[in-house]
């Protein structure tokens, strides 16, 4: 760093002992939340994106659960700048989110999808199995309906050659911009893992170029500085494949730093920390012809008689196909998508897809977590409106008493106007229908 960084060296030091920024993500689609969160100050690069006086206890603010916003570092929302300067949203796009978890990115590339009025479709991928959990649940809460969860090698997406119009490989790297967050990664970086990783890295991406389409954009990042995992690998991708470098207009108050392929960010240049990015263009090449897929493998379309029960749970004009999982769970799909998620269906093992409505017992519908925090679920579901202590008690799958005028049957438990969950409300008692492996375990008084 000290040879990278020439005379800025000390200042770059005095910024590693330095508490690192908090800063979240608004989630567009769940708007008119304003929170409980003062004084915010927006981060340059994204309009969503806000810094943090102090860091708050994320996990005891129901609008966190409920998906009104993403914890996520300043520097990495840059991504929102690359992709807003290159990629032309008039068009249906295929995202790829080649190493998603735990799904900052994702949420907020699919944030983008949404803000254009564009739905398109966003893969979220991830290659270690035990990750998928916390990208799932994620994704689940910014509710969007347009998005296939996958776990799989990236080769499985290379023989998907040209399907994806935007792929980012946000590819795992040594962190080295992530040291003053996490000191286990001082402990783990040496020489020979920073090799070891840019040789994974090539692989990643050489796999991201075949799933490229021609003409689509391909953005590359690292949390790290070295050249051996950010620029060299950028000219090596240049070298090997038939790409052409995008150069970005970055405001120069920002503090981004242009290297000789991408944009690099330092934490005594930037209220963030360490993230590399940058871009491709895949140049006009001939593909061949996906084949067409059938139907889809272990799905059934929901019984006829069922749909009408199924489809009174969602939003009015949500154009859907049911189907049916042999587990017996209902998902409703994008109409629009439909044979990208059958393409999907044929090409990957493990992939999860379509929002998981909830399930029939016997004449009855039950409905599931997931659609409580879709942007798919009916308005016209009755609802009830926690304060801060009722809200934090059905977090903890508690229940607590409610007013004697609520609503009966299924409701929505709602606080400051977002949807948390599903509770069946009786005669004399309520019951609390939050998964138990979603409860907060930590103390709330």
């Amino acid at each position: 760093m000290q040879t990278l960084l020439g005379e800025a060296w000390p200042e770059f030091e005095i910024a590693l002992n330095q508490s690192a920024p908090v800063s979240i993500r608004l989630n567009p689609a769940k708007p008119g939340w304003g929170g409980n969160i003062q004084d915010k100050t927006p981060v340059p690069w994204h309009p969503q994106g806000y810094y943090l006086p102090e860091r708050p206890v994320f996990t005891l603010d129901p609008a966190f659960h409920a998906g009104a916003y993403y914890v996520q570092e300043a520097s990495s929302m840059f991504l929102y700048e690359a992709v807003r300067q290159t990629t032309d949203f008039s068009r249906s796009l295929k995202v790829l989110d080649l190493c998603a978890a735990p799904g900052g990115k994702s949420t907020l590339l699919a944030s983008m999808l949404f803000e254009q009025g564009n739905q398109g479709l966003l893969v979220a991928n991830e290659t270690i199995r035990s990750r998928i959990g916390p990208l799932r649940e994620n994704l689940e809460r910014w509710g969007h309906p347009n998005i296939a969860v996958s776990n799989a090698e990236v080769e499985a997406f290379a023989a998907m050659e040209g399907f994806f119009d935007l792929v980012l490989a946000d590819a795992p790297c040594s962190g080295e911009g992530l040291f003053r967050k996490d000191p286990d990664a001082v402990q783990e970086w040496s020489l020979p893992h920073v090799e070891f990783c840019a040789s994974r890295q090539k692989r990643i991406l050489a796999a991201a170029v075949q799933a490229l389409a021609p003409g689509g954009c391909l953005l590359f990042s690292t949390c790290t500085y070295n050249a051996t995992e950010n620029d060299d690998n950028a000219a090596w991708l240049a070298k090997t494949f038939d790409l052409q470098v995008i150069r970005l207009q970055i405001p120069a108050d920002w503090g981004v730093v242009e290297t000789g392929w991408g944009y690099q960010f330092f934490p005594h240049r930037v209220r963030g920390e360490g993230f590399y990015l940058t871009v491709f263009q895949k140049k006009a090449t001939t593909l061949k012809k996906q084949a067409t897929p059938g139907g889809f493998k272990n799905l059934k379309p929901l019984a006829k008689n069922q749909v009408s029960q199924a489809a009174a749970w969602l939003a009015p004009g949500a154009e859907v196909s049911f189907y049916q999982t042999a587990a017996g769970e209902v998902l409703a799909l994008p109409e629009s998508l439909e044979e990208e998620f059958r393409f999907l269906d044929t090409m990957l093992k493990s992939k999860w897809f379509g929002v998981n409505t909830g399930e029939f017992k016997g004449r009855d519908f039950v409905p599931n977590h997931a659609l409580a925090l879709n942007a798919w679920v009916s308005p016209e579901i009755p609802f009830v409106e926690l304060n801060l202590e009722n809200a934090l008690l059905f977090l903890k799958k508690e229940t607590f008493d409610l007013p004697d005028n609520s609503p009966k049957g299924w409701v929505l438990a709602r606080f400051q106007g977002l949807n948390l969950g599903w509770m069946k409300v009786l005669p004399n008692r309520m019951n609390n229908y939050l998964p138990q492996e979603r409860r907060i375990r930590m103390a709330i008084a």
